[in-house]
């Protein structure tokens, strides 16, 4: 070869390098990357705006905009917040079982090319993120209405660091349930157990709404909550199928249970109203939609499409009569039923998720992830352990964190602000103006 042939096969390996390194770490799978990328915003998308018009049709006109204005902020403040040390206390090196360390605060390590699986770690850690947004979300439901504004923010940052963080990690991040063999495939404990113990606690600190239950308060407008109960529905397939990390089989039968259960728990639900009451609601139908999609989160990746089938008919049910519970006869004004559709769904699902993972059922699983796990009830005494754990753990922190910043800044607006409504009184702004 010539003296000017070997320079340019010099230069071209010169050139190769990089490529050839990337090629060598092979970590980064496409596919996966693309799927996780559209899973992420199909989950942000749940809350900005699915979860802001689902819970802002519901409430009363002269709240709507509060409403709106919480889900932005709570965006907002849980991304900085993820950022800055969020994500370290989830994902970050164990601490003992409970706790990520600080070693990921500021994205630290977390380049271009750092990767978690089969993906870059950015994008696991923005999906993530996703997640921590909508369970503080979720939440606000419960004291929709009458909480401070500033007090939501309080609330946020102090929930998430102190709730949030440390269950995830128990759960997800190398934790003392993940450890155990907990089965938590896409947020039951973490999510859904979360938010609805938290909804419970802040509906008994902070008091019924004015008027409860004497005066009627139907939602003002349920062509919001269709179009964002719609907009959940879509949503929560990135929530499921994405928590497979991965764009194959699992995903796609992730999505299939999702779907199903969905369907279900609609369709049940609605069953149960026009046994009752004679007819079926719009509220109804989407409630129990979102029953079946809670409650199928936790076991979705581990059951196969008829399991998916009993868990929405379960969902649609058992929700349904734990929502009439809770308003009439306990009197608890969990002003958007998330104690009983999220929580209960949650602790549901996590469950079922023990007894249907098992391949032992047949068509029932249909997954087989079950195996080596061991029997159906060592499964559902551990799945039962991680349902017991968050909600303890999240009342009594929960309950703190709400006396605390009642005591340093109060939690609940006066008596006039809420008969004008915060639209008008904490924002200066009206949702219409007719």
């Amino acid at each position: 070869m010539s003296r000017a042939g070997k320079a340019a096969a010099a230069f071209g390996l010169v050139l190769a390098l990089p490529l050839a390194a990337r090629a060598w770490r092979g970590a980064v799978d496409s596919g996966d990357t693309a799927w996780i990328l559209t899973s992420t915003a199909l989950v942000l998308f749940m809350t900005l705006p699915g979860l802001a018009l689902f819970y802002g049709g519901l409430v009363r006109a002269k709240n709507v905009l509060s409403v709106l204005m919480q889900c932005f902020a709570i965006t907002g403040v849980v991304s900085v917040w993820w950022l800055l040390y969020g994500y370290s206390l989830s994902f970050g090196s164990d601490l003992g079982g409970v706790v990520g360390g600080l070693d990921k605060a500021l994205f630290a390590g977390v380049g271009v090319d750092a990767v978690s699986g089969t993906i870059p770690e950015t994008v696991f850690a923005l999906f993530q993120l996703t997640f921590a947004i909508i369970t503080p979300g979720l939440v606000l439901g419960a004291f929709a209405e009458r909480m401070k504004f500033s007090a939501v923010l309080w609330f946020t940052v102090l929930w998430a660091t102190l709730v949030y963080a440390p269950v995830t990690h128990w759960v997800w991040g190398g934790g003392w349930l993940g450890q155990m063999g907990l089965l938590d495939f896409a947020g039951g404990t973490v999510v859904h157990v979360t938010a609805g113990a938290a909804a419970l606690v802040s509906a008994l600190v902070i008091g019924k709404r004015r008027g409860f239950p004497d005066t009627p308060m139907p939602p003002h407008n349920m062509t919001l909550t269709v179009a964002g109960a719609g907009m959940l529905w879509v949503g929560w397939y990135g929530f499921n199928a994405g928590s497979a990390l991965a764009a194959d089989g699992g995903a796609g039968m992730a999505l299939v249970a999702t779907h199903l259960s969905a369907s279900a728990g609609a369709l049940t639900w609605m069953a149960c109203e026009w046994k009752k009451y004679g007819k079926p609601s719009v509220l109804g139908v989407v409630t129990g939609m979102v029953a079946g999609l809670g409650t199928i989160t936790p076991a979705s990746g581990f059951v196969g499409p008829a399991g998916a089938l009993v868990i929405g008919i379960a969902a649609g049910l058992v929700c349904f009569n734990a929502t009439n519970y809770v308003k009439q006869v306990l009197g608890i004004d969990d002003s958007l039923d998330v104690f009983p559709v999220h929580g209960v769904g949650g602790m549901l699902g996590t469950l079922l998720a023990g007894v249907l993972c098992s391949p032992a059922l047949g068509p029932l699983s249909g997954l087989g992830f079950a195996d080596g796990i061991g029997s159906i009830g060592r499964q559902v005494g551990v799945q039962a352990v991680g349902v017991g754990a968050t909600f303890g753990y999240t009342v009594v922190v929960t309950f703190v964190i709400l006396k605390a910043i009642d005591a340093v800044c109060g939690l609940r607006v006066d008596e006039e602000t809420e008969i004008q409504g915060l639209d008008l009184v904490l924002h200066e702004e009206r949702g219409y103006d007719l």
